[in-house]
């Protein structure tokens, strides 16, 4: 097949066979690697290409092919060799010749394996016996070092045993420190819970001292400031009620003078507004406007006496601000001092109002009713200030009567928001 596949590279196109005409164009290697099939069955099958293919070698080895072709081939002849010109050349007898190479291959490669085997068993022998010797000498360090490792483990074994000693003597005097440690810390925690029991013992009674001192200052600070601002309050009253007493009476702003002696005619003046002669009851719908105008009053409201009164169905959000900004204008038109109380129990958290100017928006604390509130107002002011407490609520009303404030219902308030 070498030599066809070498053979179709140079032949003319019509002279390949048609099987093999696309394998002419490939390399001679290629050709004989991919077009093997192909050429083999070409060979077998067409005798004119088999004569083609064997005419080179006619060429080339005459005597050998004379020789095959004449049924005695040389004993010194390549078996290979005789095996293709007789495929080829197919003379009389080809096939015994084709079986006598295969017969003289195999010979020669049972030989050949022989002499490999001969040779490798040569080789096995040689490495055993320096197996061997490698072995022994292996031994003899393994027994060398099994010696020196017995006597490392001895030898171990003896420090072992002494560092166990000297680590029960250690763990011996260790256990008595310890146990002294304990008994030392023992000790260190009784005297220290005492020093920290004697000392919490001093600071609360400095902190009680000092409680103590800060309350007292603190006392006569506030009684000196409470005092200050109520005689301040009972002063202003008494001079916003003697100018209104002056103006009253129509009184002259100055004593008889020189020239008022002489003899003249004056303009007629405007007679003075006499007080009413009676009381005003507490449904009168003037009695409000009335308190109103006394210098310095203070006004005092129950914020929601006056809210649930007049518009109750509002959530207490509106009401508060409906009525605070009624008081702001109130407050603005009269000038008097008015001061809104609301019942901090009613709240679930504090709330934040912004409070017209002029009106003072106070909730009771924890504990403790609006009513409670507007009576410790009541008591706060000196005696002789002008108070009124807007409420329909009995027992507020006769506890103002009783601190000489002067109670006024709701309704009037709630009238007098109206007209403004």
């Amino acid at each position: 097949m070498e030599v066809a596949a070498e053979l179709i590279g140079g032949l003319p196109v019509d002279d390949v066979p048609a099987p093999l005409r696309r394998f002419a164009r490939f390399e001679r290697r290629k050709r004989a690697k991919l077009a093997g099939q192909h050429i083999a069955a070409a060979l077998e099958k067409d005798s004119g290409f088999r004569r083609r293919v064997a005419e080179p070698l006619r060429e080339k080895q005459g005597d050998l092919v004379e020789a095959v072709e004449g049924g005695h081939v040389p004993p010194a002849a390549d078996p290979v060799r005789v095996a293709v010109l007789a495929y080829l050349l197919r003379p009389t007898g080809w096939t015994r010749l084709v079986e006598a190479a295969r017969a003289e291959l195999e010979r020669s490669a049972t030989a050949s394996e022989e002499e490999a085997a001969e040779r490798r068993v040569a080789a096995l022998k040689e490495e055993l016996a320096a197996a061997r010797t490698a072995r022994a000498t292996e031994v003899e360090r393994l027994r060398a070092e099994l010696r020196d490792s017995k006597a490392e483990v001895s030898d171990l074994r003896r420090k072992l045993h002494e560092a166990r000693v000297r680590y029960r003597a250690a763990e011996e005097r260790a256990g008595a420190v310890e146990a002294e440690a304990e008994r030392t810390l023992a000790a260190a925690r009784e005297s220290t819970a005492a020093a920290e029991k004697e000392l919490r013992r001093l600071r609360a009674r400095a902190g009680q001292a000092e409680a103590a001192a800060e309350a007292a200052k603190r006392a006569a600070r506030e009684g000196r400031n409470v005092e200050d601002v109520r005689l301040r309050m009972l002063l202003d009253t008494l001079v916003d009620a003697a100018q209104g007493v002056r103006r009253e009476l129509a009184l002259p702003s100055t004593i008889e003078r020189p020239a008022d002696a002489v003899g003249a005619l004056e303009p007629d003046r405007l007679a003075h507004r006499a007080l009413p002669g009676r009381a005003l009851s507490d449904s009168d719908p003037q009695l409000l406007d009335r308190l109103l105008t006394l210098p310095r009053v203070h006004l005092i409201v129950d914020g929601y006496n006056v809210t649930k009164t007049g518009y109750g169905d509002l959530p207490l959000a509106d009401q508060r601000s409906r009525l605070l900004s009624g008081l702001g204008g109130l407050a603005a038109q009269t000038r008097a001092e008015v001061t809104c109380v609301f019942d901090g129990a009613e709240l679930d958290a504090p709330v934040a109002i912004a409070a017209p100017r002029g009106v003072r928006v106070l909730f009771s604390r924890p504990g403790q009713t609006a009513d409670e509130l507007i009576g410790d107002l009541v008591r706060a002011e000196p005696p002789g200030r002008a108070v009124v407490v807007v409420s329909s609520d009995r027992e507020v009303a006769d506890a103002a009567r009783r601190a000489s404030a002067r109670p006024c219902p709701s309704t009037l308030l709630l009238r007098r928001l109206g007209r403004s």
